[in-house]
């Protein structure tokens, strides 16, 4: 029996090392990314391999541990993005989301199933496994991509929300086609899915609310508390739906949702550590899945992952948006675009380990048509997609920049100290203190500009760069924010034009 070595300090010496490198490496990727168009995924994929068994000689094959670490990444992923969305803009878009990620998700597993059965010759139960990985919208991929295209509010909240709601089902779908025992009739696979989704939302808008109510009322002692409070409570939504046999993915979607909209103290730190910890989570499982993929092994299944993809581009997605916008009143252009928006990313390749590591008969083929089917339609889809927006003519001109507020709760006067930072593109350049009409009980106390602070006059004229300190009592906290972003996008007309700062 071979001994295993114990970890000693020279082994995690030479893991920071390596680890240290590589992250480096993928956030100057996102540099060479931004200027070329070349999508990030592709890059740390590529990096993976680089290290692998094909490349530097890394050898790593564990299918098993792939899964474990891509579900704890994807966890962070959905975080990330559920406390990025903003309510106001997927509000609207709830409905059609829903149907996306439900009856959507189902026509394109149909199609792209009998696809991989008649043009691969798949057997039924891999080609059901195969639709069913590739069917879900990636919300690493949608998150990062849709939100530097200047789409209308309602794309961008439609493909936000079905990005982060169509996880769970395609989850629970792949695990049910994995599973050793016969499938289960349709009419039990919905029950079981519908089960799921209720528990899991449930537990996720409970855990949300509780959380948020939590920390709002409680006044923590250092600022850096509360971005850690608020992953620790998304992970809790994801734990709690999973061993309540619900939707784990779905809990956490919808317990950050309700905790990014929750006007929490402290919000961008807490945005821009969620911010952090979702590019190493998408690092990490990036470089791991180019790790576990062997190279000189896709020969033989690139042209099947073509043909696959090719159905499920340009006939199960397109296929699947005009059967779930039935109902709804959708202009031809915004579903065309939905159609061509259905991004993948990393989140396929982990789910495709589930077959893999449940033993399924030809899983391996599964993984490998899977691997280069994202690969190839990542290159053509994400660079791609502003070009079609502009095509379409859906894309939206500059609008001016939102302010950045954050809040710190003053316990013992029951009121709160709002920053902002005056940006660039910002109308309220040019706009006199007593011109921003703060409601009675909020006033600006403080401007910092080029490095000097001074206490403003009503007649003082705020400037690009400026930085600002508002307290506000408890009652107005809200209506002064809502103000303050008004006057920044409206400027001192705000309020007569219409301008609100929700």
């Amino acid at each position: 029996m071979r001994k295993v070595r114990p970890l000693t300090v020279h082994h995690l010496n030479e893991l920071l090392l390596i680890c240290s490198l590589v992250l480096l490496v993928a956030v100057a990727a996102v540099r060479v990314s931004t200027r070329s168009g070349l999508p990030t995924l592709l890059i740390y994929l590529g990096l993976g391999v680089a290290i692998g068994q094909d490349g530097i000689g890394v050898v790593f094959g564990d299918a098993a541990l792939t899964q474990v670490l891509g579900y704890a990444a994807l966890v962070v992923i959905l975080a990330e993005g559920g406390l990025g969305t903003k309510w106001r803009e997927i509000k609207p878009a709830l409905p059609l989301a829903a149907v996306l990620s439900t009856v959507g998700v189902a026509v394109s597993v149909g199609v792209t199933a009998t696809a991989a059965h008649y043009l691969v010759g798949l057997d039924w139960r891999q080609a059901l496994i195969i639709g069913a990985v590739v069917s879900s919208t990636d919300a690493a991929a949608v998150f990062s991509v849709l939100r530097k295209v200047p789409l209308p509010r309602r794309l961008t909240g439609t493909l936000e929300a079905e990005s982060g709601f169509n996880d769970a089902p395609v989850v629970i779908l792949v695990v049910a086609f994995s599973a050793q025992r016969a499938i289960e009739p349709w009419y039990m696979l919905l029950g079981e899915i519908a089960l799921e989704l209720a528990i899991g939302a449930v537990v996720g808008l409970a855990i949300g609310w509780l959380g948020a109510y939590g920390l709002r009322h409680v006044a923590l002692p250092a600022s850096g508390l509360y971005p850690i409070a608020v992953m620790a409570i998304a992970v809790i939504a994801y734990a709690g739906g999973a061993l309540a046999h619900g939707s784990g993915f779905l809990a956490v979607y919808l317990a950050s949702l309700i905790l990014g909209n929750a006007k929490l103290p402290h919000w961008p730190a807490t945005r821009g550590f969620a911010e952090g910890l979702g590019w190493i989570a998408q690092i990490g499982m990036f470089v791991l899945l180019g790790l576990l993929v062997t190279p000189h092994d896709l020969g033989d299944d690139i042209w099947p992952a073509i043909g696959v993809g090719l159905a499920l581009t340009a006939v199960a997605r397109p296929l699947s948006v005009l059967v779930s916008t039935l109902p709804f009143q959708v202009p031809w252009r915004e579903k065309a675009l939905l159609s061509w928006a259905g991004l993948r990313g990393a989140v396929p390749i982990v789910l495709a380990t589930i077959p893999v590591v449940s033993d399924v008969p030809d899983s391996r083929r599964v993984f490998n048509i899977v691997f280069v089917l994202v690969i190839v339609y990542t290159l053509v889809q994400g660079p791609t997609l502003p070009w079609v927006a502009r095509r379409l003519r859906l894309g939206e001109g500059e609008a001016a920049a939102d302010l950045g507020i954050e809040s710190a709760p003053l316990e013992r006067l029951r009121g709160h100290l709002l920053s902002l930072s005056i940006p660039k593109d910002s109308k309220m350049h040019g706009v006199e203190i007593g011109e921003l009409r703060l409601p009675t009980g909020a006033a600006v106390t403080l401007v910092v500009r080029d490095g000097k602070s001074f206490v403003p006059q009503p007649s003082t004229v705020l400037r690009r760069g400026d930085e600002l300190l508002v307290v506000a009592t408890d009652p107005v906290r809200d209506a002064a924010e809502e103000r303050l972003r008004a006057v920044g996008r409206g400027g001192k007309l705000a309020g007569w034009l219409g301008t609100r700062g929700e």
